[in-house]
């Protein structure tokens, strides 16, 4: 997911200050927000339908707060702050609820890993650009977040239990493997990805670079 806190420049407090919190793109992600407890409420009810169609409405719409408050320059604090903080509970909320379900195949481990990178990336973020520096997302953290979605999504299609015909067959062994696949690999960039942040923020600390 790409948000205002990675996707934008560093901005003055001046500039952002000005702009009312009370807009579109807060309004947007403060929905977001609430789809993403609807999705942990549907898996713990195991409504799992439902929490596929919310959890891909929450995960779709992500670019849209942040292109409104680009376009329309409405950037605040609030956003910069607000916004990757619901992308996170999107993500780890579910990867957590779905530890709950025996099928899931999403082992609390992964859940761990995934929540422990999130918190160790924010820390080096806040730490960073608190002190001037630029520490936006890399490519592999984009393409964490894409592949994350992916298995979380493709893990609520297989809890669905749908029942193919004997034709079709061959479409639900083919979720399953692209379950398995997107979760492991989910797991794997997920790390890597936050080895790649440790070496960027060591490398911007102990030169004292201005940007990543």
């Amino acid at each position: 997911m790409m948000d205002r806190e990675q996707d934008l420049p560093m901005t003055s407090v001046s500039s952002t200050a000005a702009v009312s919190p009370w807009n579109v793109p807060n309004l947007l992600t403060s929905i977001r927000l609430l789809l993403a407890v609807a999705v942990i409420a549907l898996i713990a009810v195991d409504w799992y339908l439902w929490a596929f169609v919310a959890f891909v409405v929450a995960a779709s719409t992500d670019w849209m707060d942040g292109y409104w408050a680009r376009r329309f320059g409405q950037v605040t604090k609030l956003g910069r702050i607000f916004d990757p903080f619901v992308d996170k509970i999107v993500i780890c909320g579910a990867f957590i609820a779905l530890v709950e379900v025996s099928d899931s195949s999403i082992a609390a481990w992964m859940a761990i890993v995934v929540v422990a990178r999130e918190l160790l990336v924010t820390s080096l973020r806040g730490l960073i650009e608190g002190a001037g520096g630029d520490f936006s997302a890399s490519q592999f953290g984009k393409w964490k977040m894409v592949l994350q979605c992916v298995a979380v999504g493709a893990v609520l299609l297989c809890l669905m239990e749908i029942d193919f015909s004997p034709a079709m067959q061959w479409l639900g062994t083919a979720l399953l493997w692209i379950r398995d696949i997107s979760v492991w690999g989910a797991v794997l960039l997920t790390v890597y990805s936050g080895y790649d942040y440790v070496v960027a923020a060591t490398r911007i600390m102990s030169t004292d670079e201005p940007a990543r």
